[in-house]
């Protein structure tokens, strides 16, 4: 049978997101496309490295040459699309898009404005604010020094992903000890509640096909290991409105909030890219490899589409990958 669609996809920072790859390869055997998944990453042992068709061992992403890196694999291996999927790179990859769109690539990435209001834990509550969007209050110098706060509280750093360094404090001894334990630290109010993280996928002119809330029932390196999807219409409408609100979101974001016990709902995080938990999302019937290849090739988001099921529940766990393939220095 004709192949009637070619797509090869650069994923970088691939590491271990081995489930978000097997979701696009079988996309490319359903709908019946012609291409390649490659990876890149600074290690040759990622999981990743041993699913896709090729993998390219590149410098970190703070290296001047890391984007030349990326425009030579673009360039060898005929790419159409680059997904990001580490914090780190996003903002540098929104800022350089441009050099990728000469060479014929689209990069799956939102403005750089937003991605600079997501990476930076006081931009997001600030952005919260200045829309009047419910959020958790960040306390300043002043009004620590003065104590005007009440425990619990929460501690993380500005510029944190994956939960790391996020930590709750119960009295003064600890705050005194983690505000300086936690590099670059924000203290906020700690809040009470059912916590959701929420898939929302939109197109390259920022029309939104669909949003999936995913009830947090347990996490693991700040990543959810068990979770359940929701369709509760407060947090959907919440969802849209803050993603209406974003100055130029493209592609998957992934927003973290509390439905508090009066039905506020509160929102603590902006993350522009494939969260980790995605493939609940995508297995509960939410097509994001498909709409990510879509929007690539240009379809507008003109229909929303809520089809995927209520109450799938993801239990993670591990697996392993055995290869005599990798050679270590001794």
């Amino acid at each position: 049978m004709k192949k009637n669609i070619d797509m090869n996809i650069l994923f970088t920072s691939s590491g271990r997101r081995v489930a978000l790859l097997n979701y696009f390869k079988q996309v490319y055997q359903q709908q019946n496309i012609n291409g390649k998944i490659i990876t890149a990453d600074l290690k040759n042992n990622v999981p990743s490295a041993y699913f896709s068709d090729k993998h390219f061992i590149v410098p970190r992403v703070s290296s001047p040459n890391y984007l030349k890196e990326l425009l030579t694999i673009c360039k060898q291996e005929s790419i159409h699309l680059i997904i990001p999927l580490i914090d780190t790179e996003l903002t540098l990859l929104a800022k350089n898009k441009q050099l990728f769109e000469e060479v014929g690539v689209k990069v799956l990435v939102s403005s750089v404005e937003l991605n600079e209001i997501a990476s930076d834990k006081i931009k997001t509550f600030q952005f919260f604010v200045e829309n009047g969007i419910p959020t958790p209050q960040v306390y300043t110098s002043d009004e620590l020094k003065n104590k005007a706060y009440k425990f619990p509280l929460l501690i993380k750093p500005l510029d944190g992903s994956s939960s790391n360094g996020v930590t709750k404090i119960h009295n003064e001894k600890e705050l005194n000890f983690f505000i300086d334990y936690v590099q670059n630290a924000m203290v906020q109010e700690f809040v009470e509640g059912t916590e959701y993280t929420v898939d929302v996928m939109i197109d390259f002119q920022g029309n939104i096909k669909t949003i999936v809330p995913r009830m947090r029932i347990e996490t693991r390196a700040g990543e959810v290991s068990k979770g359940v999807t929701v369709k509760n219409d407060l947090i959907i409408n919440a969802v849209e409105e803050v993603v209406n609100l974003l100055p130029q979101p493209v592609g998957c974001l992934t927003l973290q909030c509390f439905k508090k016990t009066n039905d506020e709902i509160t929102f603590i995080e902006i993350n522009p890219r494939f969260g980790g938990g995605i493939p609940l999302s995508i297995e509960a019937g939410a097509n994001f490899p498909l709409w990510a290849i879509q929007a690539t090739k240009g379809e507008v988001f003109n229909d929303q589409n809520y089809s995927w099921k209520e109450n799938l529940t993801m239990l993670r766990f591990d697996e392993a990958v055995f290869t005599e393939r990798i050679r270590y220095a001794n």
